[in-house]
């Protein structure tokens, strides 16, 4: 049965109970449909918005949980190997001198020279070190004169010192009677930086970055 415009404008409001069964009907799935849009509007729109955060929230935990998992399971390995590159650290740095043996390892290298009859035409002790992070380079230059076996010798003496010391820069020039020969080199030491330098230089940088 068909109904014209007419005749929904005829329909009283107060009297639903009177409409015809096929009005009722459509008149129901207007408010159902209704009733669903204003619940997806105010309600259940910010309920999936946050199912979806919470989602991502999940994924998000799931992936940090695997990945300290992995940690986790490599504890130990991580610390044999931090515990290795300590024990290699503290065994390069004991071969570094501190400030006060400085002196002794320069009497060492001189000594080195003289015990293969060498003889000393300049050893001097460059009078600014240059400081980096946790040690102190000190460059040494040394001109020294004696035979090829000498000099030989003299090298190797200086890469058995306990400290470290290297040698670079080396020229050698062949003296006039041509029997001897004349090592111009610069001889490398460092020393560990003692607490209170550490200290004065972390204090330098903090000041000079609060300047950029």
């Amino acid at each position: 049965m068909a109904f014209t415009l007419d005749d929904l404008r005829r329909l009283d409001f107060r009297k639903v109970g009177s409409w015809p069964g096929a009005i009722k009907l459509a008149a129901l799935a207007i408010l159902l449909v209704l009733a669903i849009a204003a619940s997806w509007w105010f309600d259940w729109q910010h309920q999936v918005d946050a199912i979806d955060a919470a989602t991502k929230k999940e994924a998000e935990l799931r992936t940090a949980f695997i990945e300290k998992k992995k940690v986790a399971i490599d504890l130990e390995a991580y610390r044999k190997q931090l515990a290795d590159i300590e024990k290699s650290f503290g065994t390069l740095l004991r071969q570094l001198p501190s400030k006060s043996e400085m002196e002794a390892l320069l009497t060492d290298i001189n000594q080195a020279g003289l015990g293969r009859g060498l003889q000393f035409e300049l050893f001097k002790p460059n009078a600014q070190e240059t400081v980096h992070d946790f040690y102190a380079e000190l460059p040494i230059s040394i001109k020294v004169t004696g035979n090829y076996h000498e000099l030989g010798s003299f090298a190797s003496d200086v890469a058995k010192l306990s400290r470290i010391v290297l040698l670079g820069d080396v020229t050698l020039i062949s003296s006039k009677d041509g029997g001897m020969l004349a090592m111009d080199a610069t001889a490398r030491t460092y020393r560990y930086l003692d607490e209170k330098e550490l200290q004065q230089r972390r204090a330098a940088q903090q000041k000079a970055a609060k300047k950029k």
